[in-house]
Parts: structure tokens; C-alpha cells; sequence
């Protein structure tokens, strides 16, 4: 896919959605049109990841070229965008 970008979601997610990869290739501008596309794809991830502020959920952590981003952060052609979620337990 031309002008694209690739984003890896964490495998405890992509077990949840049947059919989905942990790494996918995208044509988006911010964040929050990665979050849009992953949603089309594959309904109800959006919810995974996202509240209702809208923001991105507090155990999520989204980093862009190994930055933390939030949903308005831009993306360039070729940016890695990495999905994680946060670790617990003690």
C-alpha cells in the first residue's frame, strides 16, 4: 500500500477480534483516523481503545515513531504506530 503507514496492535487485542493481524498497514493522518480505519475494520475496537471524551483509554498506550501520542497526533507516510497495553499485577 502506497503512502501508508504500519500499525502493530498487542496480541491480548488482537485475540479478541477475530480475523485481525498485529501488524496492519493503513492510510491515515492522525492517530485518531488509525483508531477510525482499525474500528471499519474490525467494530467495536474503537471501544477497546478509546472513552467516551473522547480519549484514549488509560490502560492504552499509543506511541508513534516510539513517541507517546494522543488521538490529534500527526502521522507521515511510513510512521510506525505501536498499540499497547498497559501491564499490571503485582
Amino acid at each position: 500500500m502506497e503512502n501508508c503507514i504500519t500499525v502493530t496492535l498487542p496480541t491480548a487485542l488482537v485475540r479478541l477480534f477475530p480475523g485481525s493481524a498485529n501488524a496492519v498497514e493503513l492510510k491515515a493522518s492522525t492517530v485518531r483516523e488509525v483508531i477510525d480505519q482499525l474500528n471499519a475494520r474490525w467494530p467495536g475496537m474503537r471501544d477497546r481503545l478509546m472513552d467516551s471524551r473522547p480519549a484514549i483509554r488509560r490502560h492504552i498506550n499509543i506511541y508513534v515513531a516510539g513517541e507517546k501520542a494522543s488521538l490529534k497526533t500527526s502521522l507521515q507516510p511510513g510512521t510506525p504506530v505501536t498499540i499497547l497495553t498497559a501491564m499490571s499485577g503485582g
